[in-house]
């Protein structure tokens, strides 16, 4: 199903009938994108579109007690300096301000030991929430300092607010899509669209307005693409049978 214009889009899939809790869980992501990734049998998805206070109007939409519990998952900027694109944060804990939210470790050493062989690194670690892009790498060094955060999103410390109130489980998995040694361009953080997809239109006006920027859009671009492959390979953690659903059963 599909809110009205200008808000984000909801994936209604079937219920897993393999759950003994009927109900699907509820998956947060930030982009189009994402959200296609995570859609299967047992979850419903939604999207931000990268705006916080679209998620929390979004979310205030829905009946909590029709949810066995709630995942973010997507890509997220990096605070680690070890940490490269396409590395995989499963959660620990989200931090945002003074608050601290605790997440569910339904991963087991398996299914990461699973990962790495083939390639993607997989590592426990908190999460910083945000409610702007952190885009300049002094700001992710000081935000690193002051949280001890492998990384950074603008949904996540929503999801795990949302999960706390309503008393359901909460996970999260996010993948690096800018590492913490690359800046962000200010075009590529404002040319998000209102249903969370890229607006291109926006992105070669840009260009051509200062084509000095190709460089730093192009590795930007890279990264991001590198982020969507290891997202894909991580669609099982939500969807197998020892994955991050389980945290909500």
């Amino acid at each position: 199903m599909t809110l009205g214009a200008g808000a984000a889009a909801i994936v209604d899939s079937s219920i897993d009938r393999n759950s003994n809790d009927p109900r699907p869980v509820l998956i947060v992501t930030g982009l189009v994108q994402e959200a296609r990734i995570a859609a299967g049998p047992g979850m419903i998805v939604i999207c931000s579109s990268s705006d916080p206070q679209q998620l929390r109007s979004l979310l205030a939409t829905l009946d909590s007690t029709t949810f066995r519990g709630v995942i973010s998952f997507g890509v997220a900027g990096g605070l680690d300096p070890s940490l490269k694109s396409g590395d995989v944060v499963v959660a620990t804990e989200v931090l945002a301000g003074d608050t601290r939210f605790l997440a569910g470790l339904a991963l087991n050493e398996e299914l990461i030991a699973r990962a790495a062989l083939r390639r993607r690194r997989v590592v426990r670690g908190g999460l910083a929430g945000v409610e702007r892009v952190i885009a300049a790498t002094a700001c992710k060094a000081a935000l690193h300092s002051e949280t001890g955060a492998a990384a950074v999103d603008m949904e996540s410390h929503i999801a795990a607010a949302y999960a706390a109130e309503a008393g359901l489980p909460f996970a999260a998995l996010r993948v690096i899509s800018d590492p913490a040694t690359r800046a962000l361009p200010a075009l590529a953080k404002s040319a998000i669209k209102p249903n969370g997809d890229i607006d291109l239109g926006k992105v070669l006006r840009g260009l051509a307005r200062n084509p000095t920027t190709l460089r730093a859009l192009v590795s930007t671009g890279l990264d991001f693409n590198r982020a969507l492959r290891s997202l894909r390979g991580c669609r099982g953690f939500l969807h197998g049978e020892e994955g991050l659903a389980t945290a909500a059963t």
